[in-house]
């Protein structure tokens, strides 16, 4: 159960963190919660963090690296890895979008402001989705709906996140110009290479 909780945690932080620019709020969780800040340890030690006002963070350093970590120099999309022409597949035809709707899960583009599903903030966010609905299942110790979903989320990993995240997170390591971005990419690597790990051990293959 605890194990759960903690990867609904972290799968939300992520995709939170990876999905939009942050607001003050946001800022202000991660900042006050000490178990958030030891997945930043980079973000942790920076002065700026702790003597700069939060406005000010977000304005001058956060929200412009973000812009230029998923706009304007890296492109956070599955398809533009996966397809050979490096196009981002914006229509139905997604690869993402049956597994979704199998799932009941809906992308909202405009609080999102992605223009496709396969957005590396989204798919984390399925992720997070079906974290949930195994912490429900394990509450009703429905046996059968917590392998079914553990089986769904490996599935998304091999075949989604594991096939191109891996590539975005490394440039956007080396490309982020605060402690914030360079964290959170460093924490998503691992963290989506080791969650897969875990799910192969529960599901015992």
């Amino acid at each position: 159960m605890e194990q759960t909780k903690s990867r609904v945690n972290i799968y939300g932080l992520l995709s939170r963190v990876l999905l939009q620019e942050l607001d003050v709020e946001v800022l202000k969780t991660i900042k006050d919660d000490e178990n958030i800040l030891d997945f930043f340890p980079t973000l942790k030690g920076w002065k700026e963090f702790t003597e700069v006002e939060e406005s000010k963070l977000l304005d001058e350093y956060f929200n412009p690296d973000f812009v230029n970590l998923s706009v304007l120099h890296l492109i956070p999309y599955e398809t533009f890895y996966t397809r050979e022409d490096q196009k981002i597949e914006t229509g139905g035809a997604n690869p993402v979008t049956d597994m979704y709707s199998a799932y009941d899960f809906m992308v909202d583009y405009e609080a999102s402001r992605t223009v496709s599903a396969d957005h590396i903030g989204v798919e984390l966010e399925f992720m997070h989705h079906l974290c949930v609905a195994e912490m429900k299942a394990l509450q009703e110790g429905d046996k059968e709906a917590i392998k079914e979903l553990q089986e769904v989320q490996r599935a998304f990993l091999n075949k989604h996140l594991l096939q191109w995240a891996p590539m975005y997170l490394i440039s956007m390591k080396f490309e982020a110009r605060t402690p914030l971005y360079y964290d959170a990419a460093d924490m998503a690597l691992e963290f989506i290479l080791s969650d897969n790990e875990y799910l192969t051990k529960e599901l015992n293959l």
